[in-house]
């Protein structure tokens, strides 16, 4: 009897349209915008970022088959939100406003991340 898949989700400190860079893996260095997060894998693809190519063949929808290049997923523990400010990668706190909003702040200037 297979097992099901333990799924543990993780903190989202990273949003949709945010910009990251990366820390960790093949593409270390790249920055890019934050296209798809998924949280319950902790996962997430950043714009032109650990592309991978997926041979496919011909179908109704898609007349030419060939060698397709999407972005991957990447884990969220291997990138950093960079700081509008700052203009590098930066640890992310979260503080709660006067009007009992919860935002992100960037670690290293204060600065708020969300608008």
């Amino acid at each position: 009897m297979a097992r099901a898949k333990v799924v543990l989700q993780t903190p989202g400190h990273i949003k949709k349209d945010d910009f990251v860079k990366v820390i960790a893996g093949k593409d270390r260095g790249k920055q890019g915008k934050v296209l798809r997060v998924f949280p319950q894998e902790g996962r997430l693809t950043v714009e032109r970022v650990n592309m991978v190519k997926r041979h496919t063949r011909p179908t109704r929808q898609m007349q030419q088959g060939g060698i397709i290049e999407h972005e991957g997923k990447l884990h969220i523990s291997n990138v950093m939100l960079i700081c509008s400010k700052c203009e590098r990668g930066v640890r992310v706190g979260h503080r709660v406003l006067e009007d009992k909003r919860k935002v992100r702040i960037c670690r290293r200037c204060g600065e708020l991340l969300d608008k």
